[in-house]
């Protein structure tokens, strides 16, 4: 494993380079330009804002803003988004650079860096917009948004896990990709991003410890919105993050030599 990301750290003016290359090559033709990156997931806030505000917004306890319910969803949706365009990524890197892994020499976890990157670039474009947004809705930063490179951290971390298990396994099995597409739809409702966790039945809540999004999104909650540190312990979402990140690069490593024959 240090050999690996010795490696990738040796190429980094590549990875470097390619994460620049790829948003010019997004974004050569638009009119927009960079722009989309931020239109998309605030076009979701919007939508569900409007439709659920009426249902949930009088039930969100402990915030008195009119806006409580969309800044909930701002703040929810930053840590998904972050979550899903990694494993997305991830999920077909491999296969989408089948090309570049027979043609070149280099190594080959770099691609996997290269994806994360892109995607906290991302992420990082569409916390600065919200950042922006926050004190025009009345909400301004405070001390505890020290805790949010912690938590886009332990997102990352556990992002990657997920995606490269499944972008490795994606190789040989290429059901696996469509099975995490439909997983990760089940995933987002089951994740207390745009409801309450306190309007969740108690028999539902018990549910929660197996999904380790969901502390990560609460604490988002907490932070950007109740303005306090997380409430609920990250410990086991770091060790979970560790353990899937450990078991990916297992894979990866055993997998690595027999991708280009597959592909």
């Amino acid at each position: 494993m240090v050999g690996m990301f010795g490696a990738a750290w040796r190429y980094r003016g590549f990875i470097a380079s390619s994460v620049v290359n790829e948003f010019k090559a997004r974004f050569s033709r638009s009119t927009f330009g960079a722009l989309w990156i931020i239109l998309q997931p605030l076009a979701q806030v919007i939508i569900f804002a409007t439709i659920l505000s009426n249902v949930l917004a009088a039930r969100l306890e402990g915030v008195d803003s009119k806006y409580a319910y969309a800044i909930y969803l701002m703040s929810g949706i930053l840590c998904w988004s972050l979550f899903a365009e990694i494993v997305q990524r991830l999920q077909n890197v491999f296969i989408d650079n089948t090309t570049l892994l027979k043609k070149m020499q280099f190594p080959r976890i770099a691609l996997p860096v290269i994806s994360v990157g892109s995607s906290l670039v991302n992420n990082i474009a569409l916390l600065c917009v919200v950042m922006v947004i926050l004190p025009i809705l009345g909400m301004y930063p405070n001390s505890h948004y020290l805790w949010l490179p912690v938590l886009i951290a332990l997102t990352v971390a556990l992002a990657t896990g997920v995606g490269l298990i499944v972008g490795v396994l994606n190789v040989f099995v290429r059901d696996v990709g469509h099975v995490m597409a439909v997983l990760l739809q089940f995933w987002f409702w089951v994740t207390p991003i745009i409801y309450p966790i306190k309007i969740v039945p108690s028999g539902f809540k018990a549910s929660l410890a197996f999904n380790p999004v969901a502390p990560l999104a609460m604490a988002y909650h907490d932070v950007i919105v109740y303005e306090r540190a997380p409430q609920q312990s990250l410990v086991m979402v770091a060790v979970t993050a560790a353990v899937l990140l450990a078991i990916a690069m297992f894979l990866f490593r055993r997998a690595s030599a027999e991708m280009v024959d597959v592909l």
